[in-house]
């Protein structure tokens, strides 16, 4: 559910502080994910915590409007599990055991 139109997007006000203070090469860290990213934002990168370190991000026109949390993944994706997923790790690893013999003439 989105922020009532009444209210307006949230922005951090201390982080356009920051970067206004900042030259926009300089990385400006922030833990606000919820900070919706405004035109003013544009062409700075901004350090987004993910909750165990700070994931760089150069924001670009195509950005605005969105949260900064949603460039910056919270959760590592390892793989999907199951028989399809044990099947195709035993095809790998046969491929990478059988030695390749050349082809006679």
């Amino acid at each position: 559910m989105g922020r009532s139109l009444k209210k307006g997007p949230f922005i951090d006000e201390r982080l356009l502080k920051k970067l206004e203070a900042s030259a926009k090469n300089t990385v400006v860290k922030t833990w606000s994910r919820n900070c919706t990213i405004v035109p003013d934002m544009v062409g700075y990168k901004i350090g987004v915590h993910n909750g165990k370190e700070h994931i760089e991000v150069r924001v670009i026109e195509e950005m605005v409007g969105h949260k900064l949390g949603e460039f910056s993944p919270s959760r590592k994706f390892r793989r999907h599990g199951g028989r399809i997923a044990r099947q195709q790790e035993q095809m790998d690893a046969g491929r990478a055991t059988k030695p390749v013999t050349p082809a006679k003439e």
